[in-house]
C-alpha cells in the first residue's frame, strides 16, 4: 500500500473479450491491488461493449475503470501493467485483436505526456463512451488536461453512439 501524500492518482481502463472476461478483470484488479506501489481507491461498474476499430469479428468486451494511488511514475506504471497483460497471454502485437486483458493508463494526475511508448491522457480518452462512462462514475468532475474541457461534455456528445451498456454494478469485482 502506498504511503499517503507520496502518491499520484491514476485511472486505469480495463478490458477483456476472451476467456472468462469478468474473471480476467477481477484477477487483474487483484494483481494491481497486491503491489506495494499501488493502492486501489475505487472500481467502476462493469460495461458490456461492442469492439471498435478491430480487424476481424470479435466477442464483446467487458470494460471497467479503476482509480489507484501509486508511487510509480508513468513509464514504470506502464511496464507494470504490460507485465500483468503478458501473464494473461497478451501478445506484443495484439492491439486490434481479441485479448484476455487490456490495461490502459487513461489519466495520471493532471499530467500531459507523450513519449514513444506512452501518451497521457490516453489518446482516445475523449472519444470512447465505454471509457468515459465508467471514468465519470468514479470522478464526475474530471477534465481533460490537454484542453481543460470537462470529460462529461465529451461523454454527452458520445452518449448512445457506441453500443456500451451497464453489465454489473460496482461490486462485481468482489469475491
Amino acid at each position: 500500500m502506498t504511503p499517503p501524500g507520496e502518491a499520484s492518482v491514476a485511472y486505469i481502463g480495463l478490458g477483456s473479450n476472451l476467456g472468462d472476461r469478468k474473471q480476467n478483470l477481477k484477477e487483474a484488479i487483484k494483481e494491481i491491488e497486491s503491489s506495494e506501489a499501488t493502492n486501489l481507491v475505487s472500481v467502476s461498474c462493469l460495461y458490456l461493449t461492442e469492439p471498435v476499430e478491430v480487424e476481424e469479428p470479435q466477442n464483446d468486451f467487458l470494460n471497467a475503470v479503476i482509480k489507484i494511488e501509486t508511487t510509480l511514475k508513468p513509464e514504470p506504471l506502464l511496464h507494470f501493467l504490460k507485465e500483468i497483460e503478458k501473464r494473461f497471454g497478451r501478445g506484443v502485437d495484439s492491439h486490434l485483436k481479441p485479448r484476455n486483458l487490456d490495461l490502459d493508463i487513461l489519466l495520471y494526475d493532471d499530467l500531459i505526456l507523450q513519449t514513444e511508448s506512452l501518451t497521457i491522457p490516453h489518446p482516445r480518452l475523449s472519444c470512447r463512451e465505454f471509457v468515459l462512462a465508467p471514468l465519470l462514475e468514479l470522478q464526475p468532475e474530471l477534465q481533460n488536461p490537454v484542453d481543460g474541457k470537462s470529460l462529461n461534455s465529451y461523454y454527452e456528445k458520445l452518449k448512445g453512439q457506441e453500443k456500451a451498456s451497464l453489465f454489473e454494478d460496482e461490486n462485481w469485482w468482489r469475491g
